[in-house]
């Protein structure tokens, strides 16, 4: 069983699939004038704008729910993996996986507030919804909703256990079966709390994580400081294939490099679609912008202080699939998180694998919060207006159960179910984003040119020839209704004086 999930997840993660995110990455990168470099202050400044309401979460949430699916073991263990097998000039491939992708979480994001529908008391919208509504193809939304509530539920919440099973047991000799338990338990609190339990946790959780994990690198990095230079010439050579030892694995660094960056910031793949639906804002290219910042602190920065740490200490071996060692400096030590600790453990002796495991589980735990509201919100698109609350309930006994089971299950089985989910998604969401470039395109103009003309960007629909976008229409039109009571009130009180 396990040398067929090995062989599926191979097919679904094969040169297509690097071709295919690079090139959407470019593309989307032209089409909108490199929105994701020109923007950047205008992302800070959005972050700390919107206010949530009864209905949806603040923009800073959102970004929070987003981070934390993104931020998971896909940087520290992920990275660690992206050396293992293609050497250091993949980190350069993660950089521009990261720089493309930024245009890639734009246009999915802002399609996924698009397309935003109410439904209860709280915003729902995603990949699924934006299928639907922006290209007319129930089928397509509907196979893209399954895909995703399998990979959510139950293929990739193993990677994010594993490895803080994993991470407790090698600092604190803690046994996986009871890390599994304590895990379950504390994951079913925060998912059976609801919506707003999530995003809470996650704006109190994710800044915290990121800022502790950052500091800890620039120690590293002071205490090495000699080394930088050198460090980031092997990267930029081995990235096309100048440096003498990795020369002849530039194939394999690009490979790994995009593969990896995909795993951890997920751009394009639909992830951060459905937090970003949940968002409350006047104009889609508002969460779109603030999205694409989210890739940035993902891979730019949590990605690269894990491979800075690991290069600048020397603490890696590089093994190319199907070739013998290149460099072998750690002697029967496993690709992943061990990289991190023996180069935070060079610096500051006894803390490095203590560290890493809290670090790891903070990553991990809100990652598996944000899968589970990602696999909550594809079965309420499938439930459609039917309440089957009985459908959620299954969810979480799934989902905990393959948590539980990612704990004490081997790590190479959980990283190939991990990949053929994340891969899965990428197939399906980058081929959907592709149709719906030319309307993202319109609502970015739309954007652009209030945004000239002085005004703070509210969406209206018509104005960016959208069609089907019937949550803001019927914002529109009740905002158009008081304005003209308004008006009348003031009309009548004026007849009054007169």
């Amino acid at each position: 069983m396990e040398e067929f999930i090995n062989w599926l997840a191979g097919q679904v993660w094969g040169n297509g699939l690097v071709i295919l995110a690079l090139g959407a990455g470019l593309i989307f990168t032209l089409a909108t004038r490199f929105v994701q470099i020109r923007y950047f202050k205008e992302m800070i400044r959005l972050l700390f704008e919107g206010k949530s309401s009864d209905e949806g979460i603040s923009s800073f949430q959102a970004f929070c729910l987003a981070l934390s699916g993104r931020v998971g073991v896909g940087n520290i263990a992920g990275v660690a993996t992206a050396i293992a097998f293609g050497g250091p000039g993949a980190v350069f491939w993660m950089w521009m996986m990261a720089l493309l992708g930024g245009a890639s979480a734009f246009i999915e994001s802002t399609m996924a507030q698009v397309y935003k529908i109410k439904v209860g008391n709280e915003y729902r919208g995603g990949t699924p919804y934006f299928i639907e509504k922006g290209l007319g193809l129930k089928w397509f939304a509907v196979i893209m909703a399954v895909v995703v509530t399998i990979s959510y539920g139950f293929l990739t919440p193993g990677v994010q256990a594993n490895n803080i099973a994993s991470g407790m047991e090698n600092a604190f000799g803690i046994n996986k079966f009871v890390t599994g338990i304590f895990l379950v338990v504390l994951l079913g609190a925060v998912i059976f709390g609801g919506v707003k339990r999530i995003a809470s946790v996650g704006q109190a959780v994710v800044p915290f994580m990121a800022v502790g994990y950052v500091l800890v690198t620039i120690i590293i990095l002071g205490a090495n400081f000699s080394q930088i230079p050198e460090m980031f010439s092997l990267i930029f050579t081995s990235a096309f294939g100048a440096n003498q030892v990795f020369g002849g694995i530039v194939g394999a660094a690009i490979a790994w490099g995009v593969r990896r960056a995909i795993f951890s910031n997920v751009a394009g793949c639909g992830e951060a679609t459905y937090s970003s639906a949940a968002a409350e804002v006047s104009h889609p290219a508002k969460q779109g912008l603030v999205q694409a910042f989210s890739v940035y602190i993902d891979t730019i920065v949590v990605c690269t202080a894990t491979a800075l740490m690991i290069l600048v200490t020397g603490m890696y071996n590089v093994t190319p699939e199907g070739a013998e060692p290149i460099v072998q400096t750690l002697k029967n030590v496993e690709a992943g998180p061990a990289y991190t600790q023996m180069a935070v453990e060079t610096v500051m002796s006894g803390f490095g694998p203590g560290f890493v495991a809290i670090a790891i589980f903070f990553f991990a735990f809100t990652t598996l919060m944000a899968y589970y509201y990602i696999a909550e919100t594809t079965i309420v698109y499938l439930s459609g207006k039917r309440e089957l609350p009985w459908l959620k309930t299954i969810l979480k006994i799934v989902m905990l159960i393959m948590t539980y089971a990612g704990c004490v299950y081997s790590a190479s089985t959980m990283w190939a179910l991990g990949d053929i989910g994340f891969g899965s998604m990428a197939w399906l969401s980058l081929i959907a984003l592709f149709f719906l470039m030319k309307p993202a395109l319109r609502v970015l103009k739309d954007y652009e040119i209030q945004r000239k003309a002085g005004k703070d960007p509210v969406f209206n629909p018509l104005h960016a020839n959208i069609s089907g976008a019937d949550f803001w229409e019927e914002k529109c039109k009740e905002l158009d209704d008081k304005n003209s009571s308004i008006n009348n009130i003031y009309i009548g009180n004026s007849g009054k004086s007169l």
